[in-house]
This record gives structure tokens, C-alpha cells and sequence, in this order.
């Protein structure tokens, strides 16, 4: 029941709790940088006018990328049956 706690969401996302672990610490550190950008711009408008919302914006995409890529392995890996009602 508790190993349900750590696997379930991995899973849903076609990782291991390892992989997903990695995953989301990448995107903790871009994430912890555009905050502290954004902290700063706040005092000094003119610093970092645009660094914040460039860091989320390629993450959103990185996050977007993937999740297309697990979709589609999803997809081969049930059959091409399934493909169709997802059309």
C-alpha cells in the first residue's frame, strides 16, 4: 500500500520512481533559478526582465515534449486498435 504512494504517479507517466525523481529535480532547479529572478526583478525592475518567464517557458515545453513522447510509446505499445478511438 505504501509502495502504491511512490509508484502510482511514476507509472502513470511511464517512469520508474527513480527516473521520475530525476525528472522532477531537473526541472526543481531551473524552477528555484526563475523564482529567485523573478524575487530580484521584483526589487529591480529593470534586472531579469524577461528570465523568469523565458526559464518556465522551456520547461512548459520540455514538460509538453515529453509527455507527447510517453503518449506515443503508450500508443505503440497497446496496439494500433486503441489509435483509432483516439483519433
Amino acid at each position: 500500500m505504501i509502495r502504491t504512494a511512490f509508484t502510482q504517479h511514476p507509472s502513470s507517466v511511464g517512469e520508474t520512481y527513480t527516473e521520475h525523481m530525476g525528472t522532477a529535480l531537473s526541472f526543481a532547479g531551473p524552477l528555484l533559478l526563475a523564482g529567485l529572478c523573478c524575487l530580484v526583478h521584483a526589487v529591480l525592475p529593470f534586472a531579469f526582465e524577461r528570465t523568469g518567464s523565458r526559464i518556465i517557458s522551456g520547461l512548459h515545453t520540455r514538460m509538453v515534449t515529453n509527455r507527447v513522447k510517453a503518449q506515443n510509446r503508450q500508443n505503440v505499445v497497446s496496439g494500433p486498435s486503441e489509435l483509432i478511438w483516439e483519433i
